[in-house]
């Protein structure tokens, strides 16, 4: 498949935050959102965007998701709190309201 991937965060209702890749953020946020996404979300529901990284191919994302997974909770949060005063427009993808 060609096209960009991404490593993305969402943070979950009770705090946590999840690491993933996509091809498309927007869909796969709602997925996490409807509990289809993977079992880790499903009981954490609402999640919302908070970090997402461009990557040009699945090997790369995925390398990229295991390198955010391995961070510590301090430094996830250093991501998101770059990204979301960088891309605002993104913080609520998947939210109802």
């Amino acid at each position: 498949m060609n096209g960009t991937w991404f490593c993305y965060l969402v943070a979950c209702a009770d705090g946590s935050l999840y690491a993933g890749i996509t091809t498309d953020l927007e869909r796969r946020v709602a997925e996490h959102n409807r509990g289809t996404a993977s079992k880790y979300t499903r009981g954490r529901r609402p999640v919302r965007l908070v970090y997402a990284e461009p990557r040009p191919d699945r090997a790369a994302a995925s390398r990229r998701e295991r390198e955010i997974k391995a961070l510590g909770r301090d430094r996830k949060q250093a991501l998101q709190e770059l990204w979301l005063g960088g891309v605002p427009d993104h913080r609520d993808a998947g939210e109802d309201g």
